[in-house]
């Protein structure tokens, strides 16, 4: 009897503890109309209407990784990432609403990059693809892919992206303005304004 007891309360235990798993993913899982509701009122005014920024300085959210977008306001609303726009926006939602929010926006396909500059564009794809050896600067695409697609929550999509944004972003990752990845901190520092403009146009160009 004490043996059939035993193994009661470990099945017990067991459906339990599924139990609440079940509930936890249950709960994770992220409600797209209710994140579409969401960007509308908070994210359209500058990400656009199904996040593709019309705003050369503000990014492209559509076809990002939802991991990464979350991160990302997460750390805002923490201010680990500094922006003071950003700052204000991410303080008013929940993780619910993150999640929401990044779920539903990466669902919309990413419009066509523009790039102008065909010489800065080759330079870009050359560091793009194999860095600069001699200045100890890796290539890109190890970390975002060799199509800029990026590596779900660790590395961002930037494939398509805006030129200003990635020049920007480059930008305060050099300077330390930016500093919630050492690693891109570390890369930025190397280059210079025409490497990172190169970089940017490259990125922008791809379709």
């Amino acid at each position: 009897m004490k043996l059939i007891s035993t193994v009661l309360i470990a099945a017990s235990l067991i459906a339990s503890a599924v139990s609440g798993f079940a509930q936890e993913a249950t709960a994770a899982k992220p409600d797209l109309a209710k994140g579409q509701a969401s960007f509308a009122a908070v994210c359209a005014a500058c990400h656009g209407p199904d996040g593709n920024s019309l705003v050369p300085d503000y990014p492209k959210l559509a076809q990002q990784h939802p991991e990464y977008l979350i991160k990302q306001l997460t750390e805002f609303k923490a201010g680990k990432r500094q922006n003071a726009i950003m700052l204000g926006f991410a303080s008013t939602l929940s993780p619910d609403d993150m999640r929401n929010i990044a779920y539903w926006v990466t669902t919309n396909k990413e419009s066509a990059g523009t790039a102008a500059d065909a010489d800065l564009i080759a330079q870009g794809q050359r560091i793009y693809v194999g860095g600069v050896l001699e200045r100890n600067i890796p290539a890109c695409a190890g970390c975002h892919g060799p199509t800029a697609a990026g590596i779900p929550a660790q590395y961002p999509r930037l494939h398509g992206q805006q030129v200003n944004y990635v020049l920007n972003q480059l930008n305060t990752f050099r300077s330390g303005e930016r500093n919630n990845n050492l690693q891109m901190s570390g890369v930025a520092a190397k280059l210079n304004d025409r490497e990172i403009k190169a970089v940017a146009e490259y990125v922008a160009s791809l379709k």
